[in-house]
């Protein structure tokens, strides 16, 4: 069998693809694909392996010797599902294997914004604990998690991870409820009450029509002035420009974000014209701690070896 992988780019150069390829006889990658050659560059594989390379109807109908999609990622929206079982292509994905990498990156992000680190150390290189005329320097004001309310928006694996760290640092956790639901599950919280009673919003959730522009001008009205808003799940989520003229304005205390609606984004994107100290925006980098990129990547060629096997794991189509 012949394996392509279209975009090798999104994966560190430091992983180890063997699970790949020997699983395979024959294994080509690129670090990029555009559009117009996708089919020339896969019109011989028996199987694509992609992260954000979009394989539409068009080209699955271009490919008849292609027998599987293999996605390295949880997300499946750049595959055209129904045109690939149509065509009697199966695809995979891989979930869990970023559940530690989320949850470490959430709380590093916090820990940097209440504990201002870097600008405690960056003080300390600058000279000014030495010019200090008590036993202690702090650059600016340190806070604590612990006695804090952490609201998990999304309750899949990642937000159950973050979740139970959040209890192991002494916070108070409320799990939402999915929006626009009436009746509350068990041992949940209304989507209402979750945004109003806590002071770190983490979002989980997946990106469905149901939670587009989920936080927005008036949800984000429900939130304390104190809060933090944490998205490492999907940009569409928010609402940006609403976010920025919450942050402008000091409605909400700040926001962390690990995702945008469009990535990579316009050199215009207005959150990134903005320098403020209640900001902190990073480049889609909560997933892919090596370790996590490397069971990824294990894990595709487990898919690959038990799709030639008969039975294919991680299936989504």
């Amino acid at each position: 069998m012949r394996a392509v992988f279209l975009d090798r780019s999104t994966i560190n150069q430091d992983i180890n693809f063997d699970t790949i390829e020997q699983s395979v006889d024959n294994f080509s990658n690129f670090a990029s694909t555009s559009d117009d050659k996708i089919v020339t560059r896969a019109k011989f594989a028996d199987i694509i392996i992609t992260n954000k390379v979009v394989i539409s109807a068009d080209v699955i109908a271009q490919l008849p010797k292609l027998k599987l999609i293999c996605i390295t990622a949880t997300g499946t929206n750049n595959v055209d599902l129904q045109a690939a079982k149509q065509a009697n292509v199966q695809v995979c994905n891989v979930a869990g294997y970023s559940t530690a990498s989320v949850t470490q990156y959430v709380f590093a992000m916090l820990l940097e914004y209440f504990q201002k680190t870097s600008q405690q150390v960056e003080d300390i290189r600058a000279g000014e604990w030495q010019k200090s005329s008590v036993f202690c320097h702090f650059a600016a004001p340190v806070e604590e998690l612990a006695g804090r309310t952490m609201a998990i928006i999304g309750y899949g694996a990642i937000g159950q991870s973050v979740a139970n760290v959040a209890k192991a640092f002494g916070m108070k956790v409320l799990i939402s409820e999915r929006k626009g639901i009436e009746s509350v599950r068990p041992g949940r919280v209304s989507f209402e009450q979750a945004l109003a009673q806590a002071d770190i919003i983490s979002l989980h959730s997946p990106l469905t029509p149901e939670t587009d522009n989920l936080i927005n001008k008036n949800t984000i009205e429900l939130m304390k002035r104190s809060a933090v808003l944490v998205n490492t799940a999907r940009g569409q989520l928010v609402n940006s420009k609403d976010l920025l003229t919450s942050l402008r304005s000091k409605r909400i205390a700040g926001a962390i974000l690990d995702v945008l609606e469009q990535e990579p984004p316009a050199a215009d994107h207005p959150l990134l014209q903005q320098s403020m100290q209640n900001l902190m925006i990073t480049a889609h980098i909560a997933w892919g701690s090596l370790s996590a990129q490397q069971r990824l990547i294990d894990t595709i060629g487990t898919n690959i070896g038990n799709f030639k096997k008969g039975h294919l794991t991680n299936r989504v189509a």
